[in-house]
């Protein structure tokens, strides 16, 4: 492919994963492979591609600021597990290597397409014993060294602990979970810039998509059923799964 040709692929890659981020999240099944084919090695490309979206992750967090719980105890408490497992996670990412981590990557892809398929059904549950912040707080922070390392279904492993927490407002939910998104990738990001993982000729064009996909796909998102996002979304995901096995298997 011509540079102008991987351009115009990383910005609409970008584009579309911005604006299914926006409606029903699962951008980076879609933004991760299109870098990894545009030649980025495997760690690299996962870098690349939490930068790449974050700017979408800050713009969703600047609209449901107002959503966030006023309670500072659980937001100070689960912003520190944030933060603390971001970085475990971005540190784990960087002693990886592309071999162990192309080995690791089609078993990433399908636990985050099984958690993408079924998490909104734990979310939705209510649980009969409302977890303790201390408890909340330690699985919170299992789930941002997974979101530090590769993320994908994250958002919705968050949903369902507060849940678990007690939380019924979908609002206060998803405020804290974008509040908290932004702080697990934001952590991660440094550790990647600072290793010098990200690279910028492929991280500048999804990230513009990226951010015009956010406003496109926000404006357009009352206006969409999620669940048809949410079904093509997981076509792509179970696709790209069955696609990273069997690119494994010829390999071995």
């Amino acid at each position: 492919m011509t540079p102008i040709a991987v351009t115009a692929l990383l910005f609409g890659a970008g584009a579309i994963g911005g604006a299914l981020n926006s409606v029903a999240g699962g951008g980076s099944f879609v933004v991760f492979p299109s870098i990894l084919f545009s030649g980025v090695p495997p760690v690299a490309a996962n870098a690349t591609t939490a930068v790449a979206l974050w700017p979408a992750g800050i713009s969703s967090t600047w609209a449901y600021r107002k959503d966030v719980p006023r309670d500072r105890t659980v937001l100070l408490v689960m912003s520190i597990a944030s933060i603390i497992g971001g970085a475990l996670g971005a540190k784990l990412l960087l002693v990886t290597s592309d071999e162990t981590f192309a080995v690791i990557l089609p078993w990433l892809m399908l636990g985050a397409s099984v958690v993408f398929t079924f998490g909104p059904r734990i979310a939705k549950g209510r649980a009969a014993l409302k977890v303790p912040l201390v408890l909340g707080a330690i699985v919170q922070l299992v789930i941002s060294t997974y979101g530090g390392y590769f993320g994908g279904g994250m958002g919705i492993l968050m949903l369902a602990t507060y849940t678990l927490m007690g939380m019924t407002n979908i609002h206060a939910m998803n405020g804290m979970k974008t509040f908290l998104g932004t702080l697990i990738n934001g952590i991660a990001n440094v550790l990647f810039f600072i290793d010098r993982k990200v690279v910028m000729s492929a991280a500048a064009p999804a990230l513009v998509g990226s951010i015009l996909g956010g406003f496109i796909g926000a404006a357009l998102a009352r206006r969409v059923d999620g669940k048809h996002v949410r079904r093509l979304v997981l076509v792509v995901a179970w696709g790209l799964t069955i696609y990273f096995f069997s690119r494994r298997f010829r390999s071995s």
